[in-house]
């Protein structure tokens, strides 16, 4: 059997990242909450991200690559974080990015710009039968012009990046032994692609087997993660050799809280950003945090997370889409 530490990294984020007790929720919501600070990795505007990229960036480094070429919504923290890597390693970022140009770059676009990526735009009706052969197209321009290209898949989410969070596991485990906690009765993410979930679920079942991992989704219907997630966590577990299994029924996912669509606040993702703000001085955004913070709140409320709960909400950062959505927040 391996570990992750087994596996080739580079060093990118600030870690470990804090992992903070939340008095006022916890009193509000009745369980013991705790909120893992991804936010605070560091590099390239932090968030999650980071985690998954210094595995991929690590395999794109050893094989000389000069272009990296990945996908993701309008205000996609993981685009912003491919292009902030890859001009630290002297690679070209290309994104091709779902949804129609922008009259104004802010937020994650605006980003996205500083670091010099170049974009192109799908439309959002089509961009899930034309986003692998675009990304395949400039691949196979830079491969043309004599150059070695990368494709990262939407969200990093690989079973390679998915070890960042069997280490993230690894890691809120020593922070809470050193504090003298027990293990966490349930962990909540929010998913939008897969790879955080499925490398939460594997380190869990290695350092935590009895904890309960909750994925709120911001996009797709809880079959299709179930789906993906069982089969990425077991290629991962499959990595480290660990005689893990998982069958779609064994992941957890709540695809109520979506709203409208992906990357459209919801009301009650807004709301949790007010409450997140006012009861704890803590930033969550409109396309991720915000909704998953909703999910939290409200599975606690119908008791489904059970009070007294020990619970970790897994911040995954995405603080600058809160700035394109301001007419939104404020207005609500």
């Amino acid at each position: 059997m391996k570990n992750v530490d087994d596996f080739e990294r580079v060093a990118l984020g600030f870690f470990p990242t804090p992992l903070e007790t939340l008095p006022g929720l916890s009193k509000e919501l009745g369980i013991s909450l705790q909120i893992k600070r991804d936010d605070y990795s560091g590099f390239g505007g932090g968030g999650n991200k980071v985690r998954k990229l210094e595995y991929l960036m690590a395999e794109a480094c050893r094989n000389g690559v000069e272009v990296v070429i990945t996908t993701g919504g309008h205000q996609s923290n993981h685009a912003r974080m491919v292009a902030a890597a890859a001009r630290k390693f002297s690679m070209r970022p290309v994104l091709v990015l779902r949804g129609n140009p922008p009259e104004h770059y802010q937020g994650n676009l605006l980003l996205d710009r500083l670091f010099g990526a170049e974009l192109e735009f799908l439309d959002p009706d089509d961009y899930f039968t034309l986003i692998d052969g675009a990304m395949q197209a400039h691949a196979d321009n830079a491969r043309a012009r004599g150059e070695k290209a990368m494709i990262i898949p939407l969200g990093g989410a690989t079973p390679l990046g998915a070890l960042g969070y069997v280490r993230a596991v690894e890691e809120m485990d020593a922070q809470r032994k050193a504090l003298g906690l027990p293990d966490p009765d349930v962990i909540v993410a929010p998913t939008g692609s897969g790879g955080t979930l499925a490398g939460l679920y594997v380190g869990a079942r290695r350092y935590w087997p009895n904890t309960r991992i909750v994925g709120i989704s911001v996009s797709a219907k809880a079959p299709w993660f179930q789906e993906r997630i069982s089969r990425m966590a077991q290629e991962c577990a499959d990595l480290l050799q660990w005689p893990q299994r998982w069958s779609p029924e064994d992941i957890w996912i709540e695809d109520e809280y979506v709203g409208q669509a992906y990357g459209i606040p919801s009301e009650g993702g807004i709301e949790a950003i007010y409450r997140a703000a006012q009861a704890e001085g803590v930033l969550l955004d409109p396309v991720y945090t915000g909704k998953a913070m909703h999910g939290l709140i409200s599975l606690a409320q119908q008791q489904r997370i059970a009070p007294g709960s020990e619970v970790i909400f897994v911040h995954c950062g995405g603080s600058p889409a809160l700035y394109p959505f301001a007419r939104q927040i404020l207005e609500h």
